[in-house]
This record gives structure tokens, sequence and C-alpha cells, in this order.
């Protein structure tokens, strides 16, 4: 394995300590929530939060990766990137919260809650301050100030875990239900309280932030031309990024209005938001996979751009692209032979949606090799197609949303992400091959996608017939890295990665 590679490992275990193992522990809340709140209730934060997601990727618009990109060009000071681009981000996340402080009432009217428009008011603030923030996040990154972009992610996630068991667990039982708290807020636990700790989370976060946003000031210099050019970069961006939210989001907007309520039950809308809710706390196992890509991006986006210009930069691409899908099968291998253990993160009366983790894991897993494979329109500055590809994904999820939740209810939905992604994939690689085209390791990334879901699908099998299945799940899984070892020739000289 060469130096680049376990550079990239040893960053992507840093960023790993703010993402997979911070938000493991973020986690820790959904137990919470669902033992706590019905699953109509938590319907609402599953929906609510859909619409956050779009909103970072529209007020952040692609600037993330313009500043990744923008901060090679030598035409251009270090500073003047960072100013120019900070000033925009500030401009427009300012223009969006007074925009929030002004409509929230009539947005919560539209999306049918006109009784809690404070959800909207806290969470459009939020929304703001958090789209803001990621611009240091991102200038930490380049700097490849790792340890502290993780220390502040873990002071972030600490934060949000401790308000959270402030707010739902020390003022009713050690308080009492008279609390100080709730005769100021509300009256009995609500969910409110979530997005309550979500914004003195995101407050916070800025504040601690505020050396990376005064910095600019030493040498303060606002370019438009430089910006102009970053926006005709950044802005395909956004509008795939919108688009591809729309693949991985908008089926629980859908469901909310698409989903069909059996006969005979009484309280369609509780039906409804908890169908939505189900379907969200096991989205939340799936996500697991999600937390590993998150922490390989914060560290390889940065990584590929740094490493474009060199000879063999297609080479470590290619590699990268394939210990990438090795872990990710370990991830989808090890939650699905150990889901017995793994449902346990939410209350037994959402586990009626566990069947459609692995078709959720999948298609997550497909959305992370999207991102490995987006690095073509990324170094060709042909970011359009990335919007083109984004569009076709999510007309695919939208049309499939529309025909199969109506007969399958939230299993449609997770057919819809899967072939959403899976297109998207196919898509990518063959533009790619055009553009830029990078050698991947098809024949032995095709073998291990094989082994990952025969070993699936013996673990059904074994489930079935045997009553310590869980041996052979644990035998299966050794099995899994064995062979990658044989095959990879992988020694345990090439895992220390720690001395990077």
């Amino acid at each position: 394995m060469s130096n680049p590679i376990k550079s990239l490992i040893g960053q992507t275990a840093i960023y790993g300590v703010s993402s997979i193992v911070g938000r493991l522990l973020n986690y820790f809340l959904v137990p919470l929530y669902t033992h706590l709140f019905l699953t109509h209730e938590y319907g609402v934060v599953t929906e609510l939060l859909t619409y956050v997601g779009f909103f970072l990727i529209f007020l952040t618009y692609g600037m993330e990766t313009g500043l990744f990109r923008f901060s090679q060009n030598k035409d251009y000071t270090k500073e003047e990137i960072y100013s120019s681009t900070l000033t925009s981000l500030f401009i427009t996340s300012l223009s969006f919260i007074i925009l929030v402080l002004i409509f929230y009432e009539n947005i919560a009217q539209l999306l049918d809650y006109a009784n809690n428009p404070e959800y909207i008011f806290l969470l459009g603030i939020t929304v703001g301050l958090d789209a803001f923030s990621a611009i240091p996040f991102a200038e930490l990154r380049i700097r490849n100030k790792a340890k502290r972009f993780a220390s502040v992610k873990l002071i972030n996630i600490g934060l949000n875990i401790g308000l959270n068991l402030f707010f739902l667990l020390f003022c009713p039982l050690v308080l009492g239900e008279d609390n100080i708290v709730f005769q100021y807020l509300y009256p009995k636990l609500d969910v409110g309280y979530i997005f309550i700790s979500y914004f003195i989370t995101s407050v916070i976060t800025l504040f601690i932030l505020s050396p990376e946003v005064l910095s600019v000031f030493k040498k303060f210099t606002f370019n438009k031309q430089l910006l102009s050019r970053m926006f005709k970069y950044s802005l395909p961006l956004m509008v795939a990024g919108l688009a591809g939210m729309t693949s991985e989001t908008l089926d629980r907007i859908l469901l909310k209005y698409m989903i069909v309520v059996p006969e005979g039950i009484q309280n369609t809308g509780e039906y409804i938001m908890g169908e939505i809710g189900i379907y969200g706390a096991n989205l939340k196992i799936a996500i697991l996979m999600v937390l590993f890509i998150q922490a390989f991006r914060y560290a390889a986006e940065p990584f590929f751009f740094n490493y474009s210009k060199n000879t063999d930069s297609k080479e470590l691409y290619a590699k990268v692209m394939k210990y990438f899908i090795i872990f990710g099968l370990f991830v989808f291998i090890g939650i699905t032979l150990f889901i017995d253990i793994v449902k346990w993160m939410i209350d037994t009366s959402y586990h009626e949606g566990l069947y459609i983790i692995p078709i959720l894991l999948l298609s997550k897993l497909f959305f992370g090799i999207i991102f490995n494979l987006s690095i073509w329109y990324k170094l060709t500055n042909l970011t359009k197609y990335g919007a083109i590809l984004a569009f076709s994904g999510a007309f695919v999820s939208v049309i499939l949303n529309i025909i199969l939740i109506p007969k399958y209810g939230y299993l449609g939905s997770a057919w819809a992400s899967f072939f959403a992604y899976l297109l998207m994939m196919i898509l990518s690689f063959l533009l790619g091959k055009r553009y830029y085209k990078i050698k991947y390791d098809l024949l032995n990334i095709f073998i291990y996608f094989i082994i990952a879901l025969l070993i699936y699908l013996l673990n059904i099998v074994v489930r079935e017939l045997m009553e310590y299945y869980i041996i052979i799940n644990v035998l299966l899984i050794i099995s899994f890295v064995l062979i990658v070892i044989k095959k990879e020739k992988i020694s345990i000289k090439s895992l220390n990665i720690l001395k990077w």
C-alpha cells in the first residue's frame, strides 16, 4: 500500500473520530427518541430534518468543493479565496435567516405545522448558521487541520447529546414535570426540545469557530472576478447536490402524501406520520454506512485535488476506489449479519421496518462509489455533468416513488433509492471513461461484491436453520477479511497507518 494511500487512511481515521465515532455517540439519541416519542411524533422529526438537508445544500451552493478546487489556483492567494468565499456565505446565510424571521409562520402553515411555528423558526436559523459554518470547517480540511476539525465536530456532537439528555431526561426525571424549563418552554416532552438542542449547538459551534471566521480580517480581500469564477464552477454542484438530495430524501416527503392508509384505520394522520417515523428510524441504522462515507469524504476531497497533478494520480484513485468498496462491503456484511444486535438502536415498535435495511445499505454504498467517481468531472471542470447525473437519479427516484409508494409503502421508497443510485453510478462510470479514464480493478471489485452478497444470503439460510447462528456469522465476516487480505496481499506492516 503506497504512502499516499496510508496518508489518506490516516486522515480518514482522524476525521472518523468526529464523523463515525462522534456520530455513533449521536446515534445513541435514536433509541432515546424512539422510546420517548410515538412513531407519528418521530415522523415529525424525520420530515422536518429532510427539509433541513435540502436547505443546507442550497445555502452552501457547492462552495465547499469550489474552495478546494480554487485553493490549487496560483492566480489568487489563499487568503483571497477564503475571505471571498466566507463573505459570500455570510451574505446569503444572513439573508436566509432574515427571511425565516419574517415568514416562519407562513411556512409553518404551508407545511401543516401551524400549531408549532417555532419548529420552523428554530430549524431555519439553525440551517443558516450551519451553512455559514461549513466554510470555516472546509478551510480546516484544506489546511490539513484534521485534529482541530475533529475536536470542534466532537464538541458539536457532545453539546447536542448533552442538551438532548438535559431536556428529555434530566428535566422531567430529576427536576420533575413542573420544572422551570417546562414552565417556560413546552409543558411536557415534545420534539421541539430536539430542535432547541440543534439551535443552541449551532450557535455555540459557530462561536468556537470564531478564530477561523475572524482570521479573514487579517488580510481581508474580496475579489468579485474570483467569486464569479467560483460560482460558475460551484453552482452546478449545488444543482447536483439538490438533485442528489431529492434522490436521498424526497421519499420521506412523498410518503406523507402518497402512502395508502389501510381500511379500518381511524386516525389516518397518525398512521401516515407513524410510517414515516418507522422508515426514518430504520434509515438511522442504514446511515451507519453513511458515517463511514462521510469520514472518507472529509479526507478524500482535499486529498484528491492535492494529488491531481501527480503522474500516478489515476492509479492512486483506482486503488482508493477498490479499498473504499472493500470497506463499504465490510460495513454491509457487519450490519446485516448482526442486525439482531444493531436493531436495539431503535425501539421494538419500529422493528417492523428492519427488512429494508440491506436495500438501504447497498444504496448508500452506491452513493459512496458515486462520490469516488465524481473526481472526473471535478478535476476536468465539467461540473455540469454532475448536475446532469444527479438529475437523472432524481428523476428515477421521483418516478419510482410515485409508482411504488402506493403499492408497497416505505419498501417502495427503499427500492427507489437503490435503483436511482445504481443508475447514477453506472452513468458516471461510463462518462468518466470518456472524459477522464481511470482503470479501475473492475474484476476484483465485482468478485468482492459477489462474495459479500453470498455471505449475506448464506446468513439468511443459517439464521433459519441454526440456533447458534451468531458464531457462524462471526466466522463468515472473518472469512471475508481473510479473503481480502490474501487477494490484496496486505501485510500487517502495511496496515500500520498511524505513522503517516
